[in-house]
């Protein structure tokens, strides 16, 4: 048995993931006019409003276009300030001016990575530590990772039952081999073990 984590089956889902195959982008859904494919925050939040910021004055043109870009992404989706970096930088916006936007877009990367959190939480289960754990993949801060997970208003042991489910439906698991999986993806023994329980196992 492969212990694989909460980490390596989030990435394995790339689709979720906010950059995909080339740490840019996910694969759900395209812009249509060649950028990086994008997904809607919708679902994470129930709107696409974007933070409240003031536009910077005296910005080059270039600046301009991608402090515009970067609003466009931050009302779809939750990202991180180095994920939004890059997400530029796939739109071939130089490295300079994605930062200059990042830094000046007006986002909440405390708020930010607390729908990103819920995001992941509506399509796969996650221990607090592996979400946390995948926030920081994302390029969040350790503190708004931590903060996020523990703030998102999971019921942990639903997720561990999630997860052992999950589990189960794709290879055969004795109870204590679950168990020690369930362990290893961040779940207490008290969470891995009642979720291993109320599958029956």
């Amino acid at each position: 048995m492969v212990k694989s984590g909460s980490i390596a089956a989030a990435v394995a889902l790339g689709s979720i993931l906010a950059f995909g195959g080339m740490a840019g982008c996910s694969s759900e859904s395209s812009t249509g006019d060649g950028s990086a494919p994008i997904e809607s925050k919708e679902d994470a939040n129930g709107g696409g409003e974007s933070s409240e910021n003031k536009k910077p004055e005296g910005m080059t043109p270039s600046q301009e276009q991608a402090y515009e870009k970067a609003l466009t992404y931050l009302s779809t989706m939750p990202l991180s300030h180095d994920g939004l970096v890059k997400q530029l930088e796939y739109e071939q916006f130089s490295t300079e001016d994605a930062v200059f936007a990042a830094d000046n877009c007006g986002a909440d990367w405390g708020e930010q990575a607390l729908l990103k959190a819920k995001q992941y939480l509506s399509t796969m289960p996650f221990s607090q530590t592996g979400l946390s754990s995948q926030l920081q993949f994302d390029g969040f801060a350790v503190e708004d990772s931590d903060n996020a997970a523990a703030n998102v208003g999971a019921d942990w042991t639903e997720q561990a039952t999630k997860k052992a489910k999950s589990y189960l439906d794709t290879m055969a698991f004795s109870h204590s081999q679950l168990v020690d999986q369930l362990v290893f993806d961040g779940f207490t023994s008290e969470q891995a073990e009642a979720g291993v329980v109320a599958n029956g196992l």
